[in-house]
């Protein structure tokens, strides 16, 4: 049995849910809804509040604030929920809130993350796994953000934005607009510049699955008709699994435009 260390000087609230093997730093403070599974460490000067739930081996570093109210006028005290998964390395700094009511209730983040010093999760949003924020970025309310992703370093993502599988963000970049799988997107207010090669190939994809990722991407950047009619050819005509997700992600429900290539 491993075994649960608390510092003396953290307060940990009646109710709050320690599993085994956690390590809980000078100066931290745990709210009575917190859930802490397994080998989870709380540094030092963490505030882990809220019905938040933290799944085993994460790590979070001092200064960082998690499962504090939505920063949304709309909330009301309604009880909404925190859960984020494991493995995750949640740096110095980092804000994550809890959900509205509004927004399903649950801010949710995967597994496996790294989010570097001084970004933040905003309220409902959903994060999957093997996710990275640099630091100082920042995810907007209602985010979907898939694996795989990279946002850079001092970049924004509006309220709403999906951002698809495998996509990297460049830094010092504002996104507004829903971003394909597996694609790049760079400048100050982001456009949509190409594909994330570099990730496509550290993650060992086919080269002819490349190749067909590439001439799909000339196809929506210069067929014929509107982006979603070239889309819909284009799932008509691939045989490229990956092709295929692009496709259904732009076919798919969203309130927003996308960034489309130039």
């Amino acid at each position: 049995m491993t075994q649960t260390v608390i510092h003396p000087s953290a307060y940990v609230e009646e109710g709050a849910q320690i599993g085994e093997g956690c390590k809980i730093g000078p100066f931290c403070h745990v709210g009575p809804e917190v859930v802490l599974a397994a080998n989870v460490e709380l540094k030092s000067h963490v505030v882990v509040t809220g019905r938040t739930e933290i799944g085993e081996e994460t790590v979070i570093f001092p200064f960082a604030v998690i499962g504090e109210i939505p920063q949304d006028l709309k909330f009301r005290g309604e009880k909404t929920k925190l859960v984020i998964g494991k493995r995750n390395r949640i740096r110095e700094h980092v804000t994550m809130n809890s959900g509205t009511e509004g927004g399903g209730g649950v801010t949710r983040v995967g597994d496996d993350g790294l989010f570097m010093a001084g970004c933040h999760v905003a309220h409902d949003a959903q994060v999957g796994d093997r996710v990275i924020l640099v630091n100082n970025s920042a995810l907007a309310g209602h985010c979907v953000i898939e694996d795989d992703v990279i946002v850079g370093g001092l970049s924004g993502v509006h309220q709403w934005v999906r951002i698809g599988r495998g996509a990297i963000i460049g830094a010092v970049t504002m996104v507004t607009n829903d971003v394909i799988p597996y694609g790049l997107v760079q400048a100050p207010r982001g456009k949509l510049d190409g594909l994330n090669l570099v990730g496509l190939k550290r993650r060992g994809v086919s080269r002819s699955d490349i190749t067909a990722l590439r001439a799909a991407f000339q196809m929506l950047a210069q067929g014929e008709g509107a982006f979603a009619e070239r889309a819909k050819r284009l799932g008509e005509e691939t045989q490229s699994e990956y092709v295929r997700e692009i496709v259904d992600f732009i076919l798919g429900d969203s309130d927003r435009h996308f960034l489309t290539p130039g």
